[in-house]
C-alpha cells in the first residue's frame, strides 16, 4: 500500500525515499535495457521512471502497440517486468503530452488531422505557435480515454503490491505551451467555457458592471476577449488566469478517472511543474500559479518539479532553495516534495559541447532537495538513446520520432551509446549517501528558524498577455521586476548566506498569523489584492514583524487605488528615483542602519512618513527610501530600493526584527549553504554545501554551542557533507557525531566516507569494534571515539568493523 501522509511517501506504512533514473526504453534496442538498469543499479538509484510516448506507440489511430509486437524496443510490459526482476521500483509517464523533444510533444499526428478544432487560436484569433491543443475539447478526450485504457491494460496489474509500479504521472507540463508562446487557448469552444465560468463566478449583475459587452453574444464576446479593449483589460487578464487554473484542474481529474476506471488505485497521481530556465529559478513559480489547483484538488496527488539548473553557485543556489519552498506552501498538509525532471548530466544538451557543469552540480542539488523534503528525485535524462525513424514518412527532414536527430540524451550522465561521462561517479557517491540513510531522512523535516519567505501567486499569473494593452503591459513589467530578481538576489541570498533556515508561506490563500512565524519577509510590486494587505496588517498589529522589499504597494492587482497596507505603516509613496547613463543614483543609510558605505543602485520609491524611521535615502536630495515602523504589536521594515545583497546590512535588518539564525558556523567569509534536518526521535544531520572552488575552515554552532565536539571541519573545494548528529543505527548503536559520512550500514560494519584530515566517529555501541590499522579507537565516558589515521584528500573510504 502507497500513501501520501504528514509529507512523505509510505510504502507497506514505511518511509520511502525514491531515488528515480528516467530511461526510455523506446530510445535503446531492447538488448541493452539490461545494461543501462545495471548502471542505474551502480548509481545508487531504486526505481527507473519513463515517459511512454502516444505518438509511436499509436501512430496509425487504431493500432496501439504495447507489447512489441511491430518494434521490440516498444515491448513497456517487458520492460516493466525487467525492472522488477532488478528489485527496481517504476514510475511511468504515459502523457498524452511528454515533450521529450518528441515530434508533437509526443501526442500522434492522426489527433491533431482528425480534430483541427481542437488547435487553439489567441490573442487577435491568431494560431498558435507551438502543438497545444484544447485539453477538455471532447473529441480530443475520447482519443485520450482510448489511449488510458490501453495503457492500463499494461499498468494496472504492475502497480504495487502485485507489482513495482508506485507513481502515475498525468500528462506533462500543462499550461507551459501557452505560457511560452502568449498564446492562451481561446476558441469558440474554450470561450463558451469562459464565459459559463464567468457567469457562475461573478453572477449577471456583476459581470455587467464588469465588461462592456454580454457573454452571451458569442460573436461579439469572442471578439472583445480576444481583441480586448484598455477598459476592462486588466479584469481579463485576472479572469483569464483564474479561469484557466480552474480548467487546468479539471483536466487533470478527468485524466485521473479515466486511469482510476481502467484499474488505477492506491497509487499517487503526479502532476509535473515546469518554469526554470536559462539556469535559473526565477519563472518556475509560473508553473506553480498554472497549475497548484490541480495537485491539491483532493489527496492522493503529488507536485513535481521540473529543475533545470546548471552548477549551483553562490548566484543561483537562493533560487532552489525558494522554488522548492514555494511549492511547499501551496501544498495540502499531507504533500511532500518531489521532483520529477532533475536535470542531471554535463550540459551538453544541443550536442554542441555548449555546457561543461561542474561535477558537482547534481550532487549539491540533490543534497539540498532532499534536506528540504523531496522524497522522490528522478534525473532526468539519466540515460541517452536513439530516435528511430518511422515507417512511414512524414517527410519533415529526418522523419524520426524526435527532433534532436539520431542520438537524444548527449549530456545524459550515461551516454547515448552507454558511457559514462564524468559527472557520473560523483552524482553517485550523493545518491548512494542518500540511499545509507534514507530510512532516515525519509521521515526527516528540515529545521526552520522564526522567519518565513512570503508567496503570492498571482504575482506569477503573468502568462498570458495581450499584445497591444499598454495597462497589461504596466502592471505586468511592475509585477515582473519586483517578484523575484533583486528581491531573490537580496533578501533570499543574504537569509541562506546569515544561516537562516526559513520556508515559505502562500499568503494568498492560506492564513497568516505568528503562530506560522514570527518573522516574514516578503517581496512586494506596485500591485498587491486588498485582501493580502488586509492579512499584513493583521499580522502586524497581532505582534508580527515584516521586512517589505520592492514598492509599497499602491494598487490592487486591477490597477485600482489600494493603499491599506501603507495607511497602517503610516508610510505613503510619492514618487520614484531611477538611474540613467549620467544619473548614477546613490543611497545612505541612516539611524540604525548607518554606518554603511554610500550605495549605488537603479530604482528607488521614494516614501514620506510622520512617524516612521527612515533609515536609507537618496544622496543628495535626502528623500527616503526604506523606513522602519511600528504597527499595533508589531513592526514593519519597507526598503523600496532595490539594495544590493550587503550581508552587514541585512543582518541588522533581521535582527532588528527579531529574526533568530540557531544554526551558525564562524567562517569569516560567506559561500557556505547550511542547514539540517531531524525527526521526531531527534536524530539529525547538519547539511553543508561549500558553493565555492577553495577550501574552508570552520566551526559549526546549533543556538551558539559547538557542535562535532567543538571541532573544527574542514569544507573542501565544491563539497558537500551531510554529517549524523543522535542518529541510531540498528544492531550497531548510535552516532553521536560524525565527520565523515555514512555510505553503508551493515550487519558487522559501517562504510564512510571521509570528508577530514582526521575525521573522528562518535559511537554509543555495546559491541566491540574490530581494530584495524586505519583507526585508533578510544572509549571515553562510555563514548567510543574513532580516529580516522586516512586523510580524506588521499583515501576517502574508511570501513568500521564490529564483533
Amino acid at each position: 500500500m502507497i500513501e501520501i501522509k504528514n509529507k512523505q511517501i509510505l510504502i507497506d506504512g514505511k518511509p520511502q525515499l525514491i531515488m528515480c533514473g528516467e530511461i526510455h526504453y523506446f530510445r535503446l534496442d531492447r538488448e541493452d535495457w539490461q545494461d543501462r538498469i545495471d548502471k542505474l543499479k551502480l548509481s545508487g538509484c531504486n526505481a527507473v521512471a519513463t515517459y511512454v510516448p502516444w505518438v509511436a506507440h499509436e501512430f496509425e489511430e487504431g493500432k496501439i502497440d504495447l507489447t512489441g509486437e511491430t518494434r521490440p524496443d516498444l515491448d513497456l510490459k517487458a520492460f516493466i517486468e525487467l525492472c522488477e526482476e532488478n528489485g527496481l521500483y517504476f514510475f511511468v509517464r504515459p502523457g498524452p503530452f511528454i515533450m521529450a523533444e518528441m515530434k508533437n510533444e509526443g501526442l500522434p499526428y492522426w489527433v491533431y488531422e482528425k480534430h483541427p478544432e481542437i488547435i487553439p487560436t489567441g490573442w487577435d484569433k491568431q494560431p498558435a505557435t507551438t502543438k497545444t491543443i484544447d485539453y477538455l475539447h471532447p473529441g480530443y478526450l475520447s482519443d485520450v480515454k482510448n489511449w488510458y485504457r490501453a495503457v492500463m491494460e499494461i499498468v494496472a496489474p504492475k502497480l504495487y503490491p502485485n507489482g513495482n509500479i508506485i507513481a502515475f504521472q498525468l500528462d506533462n507540463e500543462i499550461g507551459m505551451l501557452s505560457w511560452v508562446s502568449n498564446t492562451p487557448d481561446l476558441t469558440d469552444f474554450v470561450l463558451d467555457d469562459f464565459a459559463a465560468w464567468l457567469t457562475s463566478t461573478y453572477g449577471r449583475e456583476a459581470l455587467a458592471s464588469r465588461y462592456p459587452f454580454n457573454v452571451e453574444e458569442k460573436g461579439i464576446r469572442n471578439e472583445a476577449i480576444r481583441s480586448p479593449k484598455e477598459s476592462y483589460s486588466l479584469e481579463l487578464m485576472k479572469d483569464l488566469g483564474y479561469f484557466m487554473r480552474n480548467r487546468f484542474a479539471r483536466y487533470i481529474a478527468v485524466l485521473r478517472e479515466y486511469a482510476e476506471e481502467f484499474g488505477a488505485k492506491d497509487v499517487p497521481f503526479v502532476v509535473n511543474i515546469h518554469g526554470t530556465g536559462g539556469g535559473r529559478g526565477f519563472t518556475f513559480p509560473i508553473g506553480i500559479s498554472q497549475l497548484y489547483e490541480t495537485y491539491t484538488q483532493g489527496p492522493g496527488y503529488l507536485s513535481g518539479s521540473d529543475i533545470y539548473f546548471g552548477d549551483l553557485t553562490v548566484e543561483t543556489f537562493q533560487d532552489l532553495y525558494l522554488i522548492n519552498g514555494f511549492m511547499d506552501s501551496v501544498h495540502l498538509p499531507d504533500q511532500p516534495l518531489t521532483s520529477v525532471e532533475f536535470n542531471c548530466g554535463d550540459g551538453n544538451f544541443g550536442n554542441n559541447l555548449s555546457g561543461r557543469y561542474d561535477p558537482s552540480a547534481a550532487d549539491f542539488k540533490t543534497r539540498m532537495c532532499v534536506a528540504q523534503g523531496n522524497r522522490l528525485i528522478n534525473y532526468y535524462l539519466f540515460a541517452g538513446g536513439r530516435n528511430y525513424r518511422f515507417d512511414t514518412s512524414r517527410g519533415d527532414g529526418n522523419d524520426r520520432i524526435a527532433f534532436t536527430g539520431e542520438h537524444h540524451g548527449f549530456a545524459a550522465p550515461v551516454g547515448p551509446e552507454g558511457k559514462l561521462n564524468y559527472t557520473f561517479p560523483r552524482m553517485a557517491r550523493s545518491i548512494k549517501t542518500m540511499m545509507a540513510v534514507s530510512d532516515k531522512l525519509a521521515a526527516m523535516d528540515e529545521e526552520r528558524d522564526n522567519i518565513s519567505f512570503g508567496f503570492i501567486p498571482d504575482y506569477y499569473m503573468t502568462e498570458y498577455r495581450y499584445p497591444a494593452s499598454e495597462k497589461m503591459r504596466a502592471v505586468l513589467s511592475n509585477i515582473e521586476a519586483n517578484r523575484a530578481y533583486s528581491s531573490w538576489e537580496s533578501m533570499g541570498r543574504a537569509l541562506l548566506l546569515s544561516g537562516y533556515r526559513f520556508g515559505a508561506i502562500d499568503i494568498q490563500n492560506k492564513p497568516l498569523s505568528i503562530d506560522d512565524t514570527e518573522v516574514l519577509a516578503l517581496p512586494s510590486a506596485k500591485y498587491m489584492a486588498a485582501n493580502i494587505q488586509n492579512k499584513l496588517v493583521a499580522f502586524l498589529e497581532a505582534g508580527g514583524r515584516l521586512l517589505l522589499y520592492g514598492e509599497l504597494p499602491q494598487f490592487d492587482m486591477e490597477g485600482n487605488p489600494c493603499t491599506i497596507l501603507g495607511d497602517a505603516l503610516r508610510i505613503k509613496a510619492v514618487s520614484e528615483k531611477r538611474d540613467s547613463s549620467e544619473y548614477y543614483l546613490s543611497l545612505n543609510a541612516m539611524n540604525w542602519a548607518a554606518p554603511r558605505p554610500e550605495t549605488r543602485t537603479h530604482f528607488a520609491q521614494v516614501l514620506v512618513s510622520d512617524s516612521a524611521t527612515p533609515i536609507l535615502s537618496v544622496y543628495d536630495t535626502n528623500e527616503v527610501c526604506a523606513y522602519d515602523a511600528v504597527v499595533g504589536n508589531g513592526r514593519a521594515v519597507v526598503i523600496a530600493a532595490a539594495y544590493p545583497c550587503d550581508l552587514a546590512f541585512y543582518k541588522k535588518v533581521f535582527a532588528q526584527l527579531g529574526a533568530v539564525a540557531r544554526l551558525t558556523h564562524d567562517y569569516e567569509d560567506h559561500g557556505i549553504f547550511s542547514t539540517s534536518t531531524a525527526n521526531a526521535d531527534e536524530e539529525r544531520f547538519i547539511h553543508l554545501l561549500n558553493l565555492d572552488g577553495f577550501d574552508k575552515s570552520l566551526r559549526v554552532y546549533q543556538d551558539e554551542e559547538a557542535l562535532f565536539g567543538g571541532r573544527k571541519l574542514l569544507l573542501q573545494s565544491k563539497e558537500g557533507v551531510m554529517l549524523a548528529i543522535n542518529v541510531k543505527l540498528n544492531g550497531i548503536g548510535e552516532i553521536v557525531y560524525s565527520t565523515a559520512e555514512i555510505m553503508h550500514v551493515g550487519e558487522d560494519a559501517i562504510e564512510f566516507y571521509l570528508t577530514q584530515a582526521e575525521d573522528v566517529i562518535a559511537l554509543r555501541t555495546e559491541r566491540v569494534v574490530l581494530a584495524s590499522d586505519d583507526y585508533d579507537v578510544v572509549i571515553t565516558d562510555g563514548v567510543t571515539f574513532i580516529h580516522s589515521k586516512k586523510h580524506a584528500k588521499v583515501d576517502s573510504q574508511l570501513v568500521i568493523g564490529f564483533e
